[in-house]
């Protein structure tokens, strides 16, 4: 895996991947940006939220579980230190589909918390407290 960040102005990067998609990243203005893009912590506690996702869908599937969206909402606290760091990441999900079995659902998620998402297991391991939670729509 590789990629670059390079600085446009002020304090405003282009991110991009090697697989080439890229991402722009900028501050608030009072920190001397545009507020044209993620802050880069954003970006970190999405990509737990998209990886876990991921999973959780990609699961889902294989298990046959007829699942018509997913949406994972995140909640990330931050320390009130330098450097702030993530104290904690709720991911809460919304997913919907038609007889969706709860216990899949929930086996879903633990595979993806345990065994599965790096980005939170890798967090995790440095002490981030990653909690999940969701709930079923039925359609």
């Amino acid at each position: 895996m590789n990629g670059t960040v390079k600085w446009v102005d002020n304090v405003m990067f282009v991110a991009k991947s090697g697989t080439g998609h890229s991402i722009v990243l900028d501050g608030a203005p009072e920190g001397g940006g545009q507020n044209a893009g993620m802050r880069p912590m954003e970006l970190m506690a999405l990509s737990v939220a998209s990886c876990s996702s991921y999973d959780v869908v990609t699961i889902l599937k294989k298990a046959r579980q007829e699942i018509l969206s997913c949406e994972a909402e995140v909640e990330a606290v931050r320390v009130d230190s330098v450097p702030s760091v993530f104290e904690s990441i709720h991911l809460h999900f919304k997913i919907a589909g038609m007889g969706l079995a709860k216990k899949q659902v929930e086996r879903a998620i633990e595979l993806s918390a345990d065994k599965y998402c790096s980005a939170s297991i890798m967090l995790k391991d440095s002490g981030v407290k990653v909690t999940h939670d969701y709930e079923i729509i039925e359609r």
